[in-house]
C-alpha cells in the first residue's frame, strides 16, 4: 500500500517537481527566480497567502539555491506537522460538500475496519440525496457492514439517533456516519451539524467522536473556502484529501494547514477500497518537491 501511494504521488508531482528542481538548480536567485517559483506554487494550488509567505521566507534567508531547496522542503513539512495527526476514534463523523467524496470515504473506512476484523455500523445521514443512501448501502454490502438508512428527505438527526441506538445495542466496534453536504446556507448547516453532534453526545456519552472533512483536491481555492466555512461551523479533527488523480494537485492542503490549522488524516484516490491511505506528511512533501 505504501508503494501504491508513493507511485501515485510521484506521478502527480513529476512535472511540478521537475519545474521546482530546475529552478533551484541554477546559481542565482533574482526577482525572476522568485516570481517563477511563486507562479509554480500557485499552479500547484498552494494559495496566494501561504505561497507569498513561503517565498518571502526564502528571499530573506539568504541561502544558496541548494540550501534554499532544503529550507523550502523543511518549511512545507513544518506546515503539515504543526498540528498532530488526529486520533481516529471508533465513532467517525464525515462532513463535506456534496461531491467531495464523503460517501466513498465512508465505504473505504468500513472496508479497512472490516479487514481488521471489526464489526462496523454505517449510518446514511445524507437523506437529501437519494444516490448517497444507495451508494452507502452498496458499500455496506461490499464490506459486510450493517447500515441504518432513513426515508428520502427525512431529518438526518433522526436517522443518526437510530444509528446511535443500534450502535449501543449491537456490540459494534466502529460507527461511521455520513452526512449531507449542503452549503447553500451556512446557518442551516451549522444548526444541522450542531443537532447531529448533540444527539451523538447524548446517545453515546462515553464515546469520543472524530470529525473528518472531505476536501476535493481538484477544486483548489474552492476547497480552502469550504474548509473555512466548515471550520467556522463545527470543530474539525482532520481532513481526508480526496480525488488525488492527475489533475488533483492537492497543494491547497498547505494553505489549509497554514491558515486553518487543520491536519490531514487520510489521502484518497479513485473508487477502490484500498485507495484510502493514512496521510504521510514526509512522503507527501518528498514527492511534492522530489
Amino acid at each position: 500500500m505504501f508503494n501504491f501511494l508513493k507511485n501515485k504521488l510521484s506521478t502527480i508531482y513529476s512535472k511540478f517537481s521537475t519545474k521546482v528542481g530546475s529552478l533551484f538548480s541554477g546559481s542565482t536567485q533574482g526577482d525572476a527566480f522568485f516570481k517563477e517559483l511563486e507562479a509554480t506554487m500557485l499552479k500547484a494550488d498552494m494559495g496566494v497567502t501561504t505561497t507569498r509567505k513561503l517565498v518571502a521566507n526564502l528571499q530573506s534567508s539568504g541561502k544558496s539555491n541548494q540550501e534554499a531547496l532544503v529550507e523550502f522542503k523543511k518549511q512545507l513539512l513544518e506546515l503539515l506537522t504543526k498540528q498532530p495527526q488526529p486520533i481516529i476514534h471508533n465513532v467517525i463523523l464525515l462532513i463535506g460538500i456534496n461531491g467531495s467524496g464523503k460517501t466513498t470515504c465512508a465505504g473505504k473506512l468500513a472496508a479497512d475496519y472490516h479487514a481488521q476484523g471489526k464489526k462496523v455500523l454505517m449510518v446514511a445521514g445524507d437523506t437529501f440525496r437519494a444516490a448517497a443512501t444507495e451508494q452507502l448501502t452498496e458499500w455496506a454490502r461490499r464490506t459486510n457492514s450493517d447500515i441504518v438508512v432513513g426515508k428520502q428527505n427525512q431529518d438526518p438527526a433522526a436517522v443518526i439517533f437510530e444509528g446511535c441506538e443500534r450502535f449501543k445495542n449491537g456490540a459494534y466496534d466502529v460507527l461511521i456516519i455520513d452526512t449531507a453536504g449542503r452549503l447553500q446556507n451556512k446557518l442551516n448547516l451549522m444548526k444541522e451539524l450542531e443537532k447531529i453532534k448533540r444527539i451523538i453526545t447524548k446517545q453515546l456519552p462515553t464515546q469520543q467522536v472524530t470529525t473528518l472533512l472531505t476536501l476535493d483536491a481538484m477544486l483548489g481555492q474552492n476547497s480552502f473556502d469550504q474548509a473555512k466555512i466548515f471550520k467556522e461551523t463545527t470543530p474539525i479533527d482532520g481532513i481526508i484529501l480526496t480525488k488525488m488523480d492527475g489533475t488533483g494537485k492537492g497543494g491547497i492542503i498547505f494553505a489549509v494547514a497554514d491558515q486553518l490549522n487543520i491536519p490531514v488524516a487520510f489521502i484518497s484516490f479513485g473508487e477502490q477500497a484500498e485507495t484510502l491511505q493514512l496521510f504521510d506528511s514526509k512522503l507527501f512533501v518528498d514527492e511534492f518537491i522530489s
